[in-house]
């Protein structure tokens, strides 16, 4: 059995502009590949969770996320908020 590639999703939240976060990148594959390694190069965090990066993949890039995951992205938009007073980056 052959294994599923890798996905990817990234994430652009602004309170005062948006009215839920928006997938502003998604990919399987090589693309998946790209975004962590533009992510990386860029300092923004990588939070790993497959089923999400699955779902958010699915949802393709430009869509705001529906309600079910507002719970589950406010979780990963509260780590990188703690990550980055930690390190310093809470511009």
């Amino acid at each position: 059995m052959a294994d599923k590639p890798k996905a990817a999703a990234a994430l652009a939240y602004d309170p005062e502009k948006d009215a839920a976060p928006q997938v502003v990148a998604a990919g399987r594959g090589r693309l998946a590949e790209l975004i962590e390694e533009t992510a990386r190069k860029n300092n923004v965090p990588v939070y790993r969770d497959e089923n999400l990066a699955l779902t958010l993949t699915g949802l393709g890039a430009g869509r705001e996320i529906p309600p079910e995951l507002y719970r589950v992205v406010a979780e990963i938009i509260a780590w990188v908020y703690e990550l980055d007073k930690k390190t310093g980056n809470d511009d």
